[in-house]
C-alpha cells in the first residue's frame, strides 16, 4: 500500500505540473488583458496602461511569466488578482471556497445517498409499476437542461410558492447591524457538522464492532442518527445567532435541492445497473442456496459490490464541484468559487483563474487516489501493489 502510495503522489505530481500549465497557457492565449479592462478609457493615456502593465508583471516575456508563475505556486504564492489588487489569489479563492464545497458536497452526499437506496430497491424488486416510474423519472432528472430545471425550481418555489429566497446567500436586511459576520457563523455550520460527521462515522465503526445481532446494529445505527442529527439541531437552536443560521440555512435549501435532484436521477439508474448486473453473479445463487434472508443478501452481498461504480461517480463528481459550480451559483447567485472563476476570465484575470483552476485538479487527482483506495475496502478482492 506505501509503494503504491508513494508511486501514485509521484505521478500526481508530475500530471499536476503538466495541468497547470496548460491552464496557464490557454489562459495566456485570451485576447487582450486585464488592462483593457481596468484601464479601458480610450482617453486615458498610454502611459498609465504601461504602468499598470509593468506593476502586474505583464510587461516581461511570455516564458519568463510562466517560470515566475509555476515557481512561485509550488512556493505556496499564487500571485496577486489582477481585478482584486492588492488581494491575494489563495485569500480570495479561501473567501468563496466554503461555500461552494458546502453547496456541493450536500446535495452530492445526500443525492448519491438516496440515489443508492432507491436504485438498490427498485433493482431488488424489479417489474414493477413503481420501477417505470422511478427509471422515467431518473431518465428527465439526468437528461434535463440544467438552467432551465433550476430557472423552473426557482420561480416555481421561489417566486411562485414563496417558499424560498430566490438568490443570494443571505437576507441583506436581516444581516443589518448584526454582529455576527456571515462568514464566520458560515465557517462555524461547517465545523460542527464536520465535528458530528466524525462522530457519526466513529460511532458506525463501533457499531458494526461490538453489535451481536444484526437487530441490534440496526437499532443502534437509528439511535445514532438521531442523537447526532439532533444533537446539531439542538446546539444551533439554542445558540444565540440561531436567527441568522436559519437564514443561511433558508437560501441554501433550494440550490441544494435543486442540484441533488439532476444527481440523484444519474446515481439512481447507475446503482439499478449495476444492482442488476451483481444479482446475476453466482455468490448471490450461492447465498439463495445456502438460505441467507433477502435482506442479507440484497445488503451484504449484491449492494456493497453494486456501490463500486457509484462510489467512483461520487468521489469523482465531489472532485469536479468548481467547474461544475459555474451554471448553479449563476443562476442562484451564490458566491462561491465557480462564479468567481467566470468572472475572473470575463476580466482576464489570469491569477485568479489559475489559482480556482488549479484547485479544481488537485480536488480531481486527490479523488481518482481516494476512489482507488475505497475499492480495496468495498471489495475484498481487489488488492494494491
Amino acid at each position: 500500500m506505501i509503494r503504491f502510495l508513494a508511486r501514485r503522489l509521484v505521478q500526481m505530481a508530475l500530471l499536476f505540473v503538466v495541468f497547470l500549465s496548460i491552464v496557464w497557457l490557454l489562459l495566456q492565449a485570451m485576447p487582450g488583458d486585464i488592462s483593457d479592462t481596468l484601464v479601458g478609457n480610450p482617453d486615458i493615456p498610454r502611459e498609465v496602461r504601461f504602468e499598470l502593465r509593468q506593476r502586474l508583471g505583464l510587461d516581461q516575456p511570455l516564458h519568463i511569466q510562466y517560470i515566475t508563475y509555476i515557481t512561485n505556486f509550488f512556493r505556496g504564492e499564487m500571485g496577486v488578482s489582477f481585478s482584486r489588487y492588492p488581494a491575494d489569489v489563495s485569500t480570495v479563492i479561501w473567501q468563496h471556497l466554503p461555500r461552494t464545497i458546502v453547496l456541493f458536497l450536500t446535495a452530492t452526499v445526500f443525492a448519491f445517498w438516496l440515489g443508492f437506496k432507491s436504485g438498490k430497491l427498485i433493482a431488488w424488486g424489479r417489474g414493477g409499476r413503481s420501477e417505470q416510474a422511478f427509471i422515467l423519472g431518473g431518465v428527465f432528472l439526468q437528461t434535463v437542461f440544467y438552467p432551465w430545471f433550476a430557472i423552473v425550481m426557482m420561480w416555481v418555489f421561489g417566486f411562485y410558492l414563496g417558499w424560498f429566497p430566490i438568490s443570494r446567500f443571505i437576507d441583506a436586511r436581516l444581516w443589518q447591524g448584526s454582529p455576527y459576520d456571515a462568514n464566520d457563523l458560515f465557517e462555524q455550520m461547517i465545523l460542527s457538522t464536520l465535528l458530528v460527521t466524525v462522530v457519526y462515522v466513529v460511532g458506525r465503526v463501533l457499531i458494526k464492532r461490538f453489535a451481536t445481532t444484526v437487530t441490534m446494529e440496526a437499532r443502534l445505527r437509528q439511535a445514532l442518527v438521531l442523537v447526532t442529527v439532533g444533537g446539531l439541531i439542538l446546539f444551533w437552536y439554542l445558540h444565540p445567532a440561531r436567527t441568522y443560521v436559519a437564514d443561511i440555512a433558508h437560501h441554501t435549501v433550494l440550490p441544494v435541492v435543486t442540484l441533488g435532484l439532476v444527481t440523484f436521477g444519474a446515481t439512481m439508474l447507475l446503482t439499478r445497473s449495476a444492482m442488476l448486473e451483481t444479482l446475476g453473479e453466482d455468490y448471490i445463487l450461492t447465498a439463495r442456496a445456502k438460505g441467507l434472508p433477502d435482506r442479507v443478501i440484497r445488503d451484504r452481498h449484491a449492494a456493497r459490490n453494486a456501490m463500486l461504480p457509484v462510489t467512483t461517480s461520487l468521489v469523482l463528481s465531489l472532485a469536479f464541484v468548481i467547474g461544475g459550480g459555474i451554471v448553479t451559483e449563476s443562476v442562484f447567485s451564490w458566491p462561491g468559487t465557480g462564479q468567481l472563476l467566470l468572472q475572473a476570465v470575463m476580466v482576464s484575470d489570469i491569477p485568479l483563474a489559475a489559482g480556482i483552476l488549479a484547485v479544481t485538479g488537485v480536488l480531481a487527482l486527490v479523488g481518482h487516489l481516494v476512489a482507488d483506495v475505497l475499492y480495496t475496502v468495498l471489495d475484498p478482492r481487489i488488492r494494491i501493489t
